[in-house]
């Protein structure tokens, strides 16, 4: 194995480590400040891990934080129930253990954590939007607000107890009857108590949004290595150093040959990689992979499509959200699994997925139902980082858990300011 130095000119330049929906906003929010930067990713495309197929819901009526002694109860009573929406390997690991007291004592800050990821929500949808017009993405959006339901009073009541703490920081939405809840979404099959419903939330493929994205920062200059796999960085006071290696010359079984490129700046928007990126800088982020599900439902036929909703939904009690990607494509996600680094896609938690397809939507096949498993980067407090590492050079977009595709496009932003001392350029 030889190492290939590659020092890039003295230009100003930063360096993107990740590709997904978090790593291309901030691309295009720093390339549009006037920067040179450089994407570097180990997958031949954009948005091929977290930012593939999640449920597909731009939230903020979703953003409240999970650090409750509620939510600790049930991911005890749910320990060993494999379809649970909540379950975690009871196999002890220091991270995990150190990832878990964090969230409990981020308990006494879940209003403050939750207004504060409302606020956000709804700064990034202005900035969303601007980056789809401006870039002219097609990415199945869908504008037709998100639908709670419930089923019983008591699980309604609570959640009005959430619509206080949302209501603070600046979302509004309305409790709907099941007459209205029939309204706003005929296809909805079962037997309600009520409502929620946020008009201003909406839907979208965030892979097709992140491929796109990608495609108009490569028109406006960004270097996109991709296949492209980070093994080192080094921070000094001067610069950044990256060493890297061609992910495929591996498959080909070329030589690898290790090398290293030279940058002014970094931002670390690795997912559930930058906890590992982060160590290495002398930086703690304490990021753990929490495993989502879902299945997209292809609807081939007619009838299959009008069987599927159009409005985006959200079962509080089964932890499942739902969006409509077109015509022909509905998306289901949902659970969270606390088990480490693995990916495996498992038929018990894809089941409950499709039993709640046939429960709610009863004339709808889902004979073509693809499934996907992806680990979200969450931390303990439910808050992404956004910041400055120890080396005034290194920074940080990351950490977003379930929300990336929500919060994403304002943390971009804020980053690229933060980076750059730059507001945006028009």
């Amino acid at each position: 194995m030889s190492v290939i130095s590659k020092f890039e000119p003295s230009e100003p330049s930063i360096a993107v480590i990740g590709a997904g929906i978090t790593g291309i906003t901030t691309a295009y929010n720093l390339v549009r400040r006037g920067c040179k930067v450089t994407v570097f990713d180990r997958h031949p495309y954009a948005a091929m891990e977290t930012s593939f197929a999640n449920g597909g819901q731009l939230s903020a009526s979703n953003a409240e934080v999970w650090n409750s002694w509620g939510t600790v109860l049930k991911g005890m009573r749910w320990m060993f129930q494999p379809g649970a929406p909540l379950l975690v390997n009871p196999k002890p690991s220091w991270h995990k253990l150190s990832w878990m007291a964090e969230f409990i004592a981020a308990i006494p800050r879940h209003e403050e954590n939750t207004v504060t990821t409302v606020r956000l929500a709804l700064e990034a949808r202005a900035h969303l939007q601007r980056m789809a017009a401006e870039a002219g993405i097609d990415f199945d959006c869908e504008e037709r607000g998100i639908l709670h339901f419930y089923a019983t009073k008591s699980e309604f009541e609570q959640a009005g107890k959430v619509s206080a703490m949302l209501a603070k920081g600046g979302l509004e939405r309305r409790p709907v009857t099941p007459e209205e809840i029939r309204t706003i979404e005929p296809a909805l099959h079962g037997n309600f108590y009520g409502g929620w419903y946020t008009p201003s939330d909406f839907t979208g493929d965030i892979h097709k949004f992140t491929h796109g994205l990608a495609k108009a920062c490569e028109g406006l200059g960004v270097a996109m290595h991709m296949s492209t796999e980070v093994l080192n960085l080094d921070a000094d006071a001067q610069g950044i150093t990256i060493q890297h290696r061609s992910t495929q010359a591996q498959l080909d079984e070329r030589a690898v040959h290790v090398e290293q490129s030279r940058f002014d700046k970094v931002v670390i928007c690795s997912g559930v990689m930058s906890r590992t990126l982060s160590r290495g800088l002398g930086d703690r982020v304490n990021v753990y992979p929490v495993k989502g599900y879902s299945i997209t439902v292809d609807l081939p036929e007619a009838a299959d499509q009008q069987a599927a909703p159009w409005v985006s939904l959200l079962d509080d009690k089964a932890k499942i959200v739902t969006s409509r990607l077109g015509q022909s494509r509905f998306r289901v996600a949902g659970t969270a699994e606390f088990n480490g680094f693995n990916r495996d896609i498992r038929a018990e938690r894809i089941a409950p997925l499709v039993e709640w397809c046939r429960l709610h939507f009863p004339g709808m096949s889902t004979r073509h139902a693809i499934p996907w498993a992806g680990l979200r980067p969450m931390m303990p407090d439910m808050m992404p980082r956004v910041m400055q590492g120890r080396n005034p050079r290194v920074f940080y977009n990351t950490g977003h858990g379930h929300l990336g595709w929500t919060l994403s496009a304002a943390t971009a932003d804020a980053v690229a300011g933060l980076a750059t001392g730059l507001a945006r350029v028009a």
